[in-house]
């Protein structure tokens, strides 16, 4: 149960860090690059959620 609360904490702030990075270089929040960078924040939140969840069980 722990795991998914992590996985789902990691997606949205990873997702949310990532779709904010554009407007620090002028751009759009409805950019192509923020959805790129939005997605690939995701999929780092994810894996961070993992390794979380992972070093918690130790």
């Amino acid at each position: 149960m722990m795991l998914r609360a992590w996985l789902f904490l990691g997606a949205l702030l990873g997702a949310a860090a990532g779709g904010y990075v554009p407007l620090l270089w002028g751009g759009s929040l409805w950019s192509l690059s923020s959805v790129l960078l939005s997605v690939a924040g995701g999929l780092a939140g994810i894996w961070l959620g993992f390794k979380i969840d992972a070093a918690m069980e130790d």
